[in-house]
């Protein structure tokens, strides 16, 4: 396999660099408020690292967690702010959809996540109340 397949998958969207580090670190923090910024430098460094330096397969994994995470706030009691878990479910879900257009089996080995995602958006989506002011605006889903 050549080293252009090896990072064709860096070309996807850059969603997930730019939104998961703060979604992904409110949905680690305890429920009172924001995510400590050091929880959300600590994320950035993390993506920036698997994207700087990781394979697709380590990135999928991380995707995985944040998969995991969104699915575990859209399973509790109704989340006091469902946004981050919002933000993070659609950018993963999205990037999950678009593996379609990439070689290897990114897309057959995400399907089980993808409809994972789809449920706990839809249960988060039912369960939103009006979006008071703050960070996290939900993406629109056009």
């Amino acid at each position: 396999m050549s080293a252009r397949r090896h990072l064709v998958w860096l070309g996807l969207t850059p969603e997930p660099e730019q939104e998961l580090p703060t979604a992904v670190a409110a949905l680690r923090a305890p429920a009172d408020g924001r995510p400590p910024s050091a929880l959300v430098a600590a994320e950035r460094h993390r993506v920036e690292r698997l994207v700087l330096r990781g394979t697709q397969r380590g990135w999928l994994r991380y995707l995985g967690e944040v998969t995991a995470l969104v699915v575990e706030a859209a399973a509790g009691a109704a989340p006091a702010d469902p946004r981050p878990a919002l933000v993070a479910g659609e950018v993963v879900l999205d990037h999950h959809r678009m593996l379609i257009g990439l070689p290897g089996a990114g897309y057959a080995r995400t399907a089980a996540q993808r409809r994972a995602l789809e449920r706990a958006l839809a249960r988060l989506r039912s369960c939103r109340g009006p979006a008071p002011a703050g960070h996290f605006a939900p993406r629109s889903t056009v």
